[in-house]
């Protein structure tokens, strides 16, 4: 049996694991990759699709499910396993990008044909999405469900608490003479959080190919995270601003709409203060978290019982249209403004940031990770003037980070994690994460458990 990843490796984007055993082959996850390794998206895909009998998804974020389209263009006919939650949300998560990618197709275009030239086509189109969710086969699971690849290959999913219907796939192949229990972690959450519970724990497995996106370090504590939150909205509003968050619409979302509510329940969200989702997207996705509130937290169903909804509250308004989104422009203070993408590489956000990045007395907030070759990655790392729209806007707002909010584990979860395992592994395989952090997650690990960790390289062939 050997594995070879065509993506999440060194970076945080583009998962694509292809396990190879004598009797089949299959995928963990097929996702997009963003920022500087966006060109990959590009290239043909160097393994044969034709030959991949089951696709199984961790969770539905773009850079896990972003190339399905493309797998299925390459001849993908098998099955697809994963959680219902999941499906649901890959389905807003595909659609959205890929009216996203025609809508820019169509501005380049335009540019382009005056320059006697056209543009590069989309790499997929809503038409190509719809085919994927009408064509294949797909299977759902349950937590802890025990489910049949072959007659030696049984796979379960398990709880990993990242966003909603997130799974740790733990497999188990046998032969004559052995059992082997290979652990895909996807992305693990954050324990520390109010919306879903903790990953579940494994306690035994041979070969663990292992998320490290914070693997070299600690967040902040969550009850410090949404101090800062608090007292970041406050003093912005109190100073006659407004407040940009650039937040994914999964999970992300959730956990500001929830913060924000608590605010509100508690009645210390300044009397101003008018807060908008704008975003279809992330109000798609709530629709979809109450749906499935029973995978929620405690706390969330709580709020349900309590007040009849889990994050809306007064001063937030909902807005689904252009013309809704572009009268939030007329706010001159107390906005609080919700919205996509969370990257700052799309989305409505930016028109947000052209609008208002260059007023001092504004704070843009980041809650999520900023990849290297985002617009968000500039703005973190103290860029003076970014281009928005071929325009060169000044950066004179509080820039504020809060990394607390984080749906991916710290080091040290990363490690309690790993620990029940750590006994019985045979080796330990380090994706998603930059390669500078894995280099120092690699170090603990083997301080910690002496076990034998590698960082994997793309498309490197690994043995199991």
């Amino acid at each position: 049996m050997k594995e070879i990843s065509f993506g999440a490796t060194k970076v945080v984007t583009g998962s694509c694991h292809l396990v190879m055993t004598k009797e089949l082959n299959f995928l963990v996850d097929c996702g997009m990759f963003q920022g500087k390794e966006e060109h990959r998206n590009f290239e043909p895909l160097d393994f044969d699709a034709n030959a991949v009998k089951y696709l199984l998804l961790t969770h539905g974020h773009l850079d896990h499910v972003g190339r399905i389209p493309l797998l299925f263009k390459a001849g993908f006919r098998g099955e697809i396993i994963t959680t219902k939650a999941t499906w649901d949300l890959a389905k807003i998560v595909l659609t959205d990008a890929a009216n996203l990618m025609e809508e820019n197709y169509i501005t380049r275009n335009k540019k382009a044909l005056r320059q006697g030239k056209t543009a590069e086509k989309p790499l997929y189109t809503a038409k190509d999405v719809r085919k994927v969710f009408s064509e294949l086969d797909v299977r759902f699971v349950k937590y802890e469900q025990k489910v049949k690849l072959a007659k030696n290959i049984s796979v379960v999913f398990k709880d990993a608490g990242h966003i909603l219907g997130s799974s740790i796939i733990k497999l188990t192949i046998k032969d004559k003479e052995s059992k082997k229990i290979v652990v895909f972690s996807g992305d693990l959450g954050n324990k520390n959080n109010d919306i879903l519970p903790a990953p579940k724990t494994i306690k035994k497995a041979d070969y663990l190919f292992c998320e490290s996106t914070y693997g070299d370090r600690n967040h902040k504590s969550f009850e410090y995270s949404i101090k800062e939150f608090r007292e970041t909205i406050i003093k912005t509003l109190k100073r006659g601003g407004n407040v940009i968050i650039p937040s994914f619409a999964i999970e992300r979302t959730q956990e500001i709409l929830y913060a924000l509510k608590e605010m509100s329940e508690e009645n210390i969200l300044p009397k101003n203060a008018k807060v908008f989702l704008d975003s279809p997207m992330a109000i798609k996705t709530t629709n979809v978290y109450v749906k499935y509130h029973k995978h929620l937290s405690k706390k969330c169903n709580q709020f349900l019982k309590n007040t009849g909804t889990i994050f809306e509250f007064p001063e937030l308004r909902f807005t689904t249209k252009v013309d809704q989104s572009k009268k939030i422009n007329n706010i001159k203070s107390g906005a609080i403004i919700i919205a996509g993408s969370g990257m700052c590489n799309g989305g409505r956000v930016l028109h947000h940031l052209k609008n208002r990045i260059w007023d001092k007395n504004n704070t843009v907030l980041f809650v999520g990770y900023q990849a290297v070759g985002t617009l968000g990655r500039e703005i973190v790392e103290g860029e003076k003037w970014i281009d928005i729209y071929g325009e060169q806007i000044l950066v004179q707002s509080e820039i504020v980070t809060i990394n607390g909010f984080s749906a991916h584990a710290d080091q040290s979860e990363l490690l309690e994690w790993i620990k029940p395992m750590s006994k019985h592994l045979k080796a330990l395989f380090l994706v998603h994460g930059e390669e500078d952090k894995q280099i120092i997650f690699k170090q603990k690990i083997i301080e910690e458990f002496d076990i034998k960790t590698h960082i994997v390289d793309f498309e490197e062939e690994i043995g199991l």
